[in-house]
């Protein structure tokens, strides 16, 4: 489970030290990908055969089909730790996301994501009231019915 945030920094090479508490589910490989949002996503190896495996089922005679396998394998960069616990961000993947030398990663429950420090802000002040709404209707809150 992929939980926190954490503030980081990119490296000279593009690299970041995977949070300690994520790197025994990385250790073996892992995914980074386009999220939504403008973030990154990151995935465990199967995690991401999982979805390769959902998104190849799909039909492929559909251009929104076609475009979305495109977008998602085009960038996709596989990886595994180095013996410190970093991770190379490429160039491409990067760019995508507005990264410079601070970064976010946060936890979003089965996968991690990196963020621009002010995009995500922004996107955290936009959702806030939906979180809110959806944490009382899913049934988070310690008075709402479950």
């Amino acid at each position: 489970m992929f939980l926190s945030t954490y503030p980081l920094k990119l490296d000279e090479k593009g690299r970041f030290f995977l949070p300690s508490k994520w790197r025994a589910d990385l250790a073996e490989g892992l995914v980074i990908v386009q999220g939504h949002d403008d973030c990154l996503a990151i995935y465990t190896e199967a995690d991401f055969a999982a979805i390769s495996e959902r998104t190849g089922k799909k039909d492929s005679t559909l251009a929104e089909v076609r475009a979305y396998q495109r977008m998602l394998a085009a960038d996709a960069s596989e990886s595994k730790p180095d013996k410190q616990g970093r991770v190379t961000v490429p160039a491409q993947l990067r760019a995508y996301a507005g990264l410079d030398r601070d970064i976010l990663v946060t936890g979003a429950v089965d996968h991690g994501e990196i963020w621009n420090p002010e995009t995500w802000q922004r996107y955290r002040d936009a959702e806030q009231d939906v979180y809110n709404h959806i944490n009382k209707v899913i049934g988070q809150d310690p008075g709402g019915d479950r």
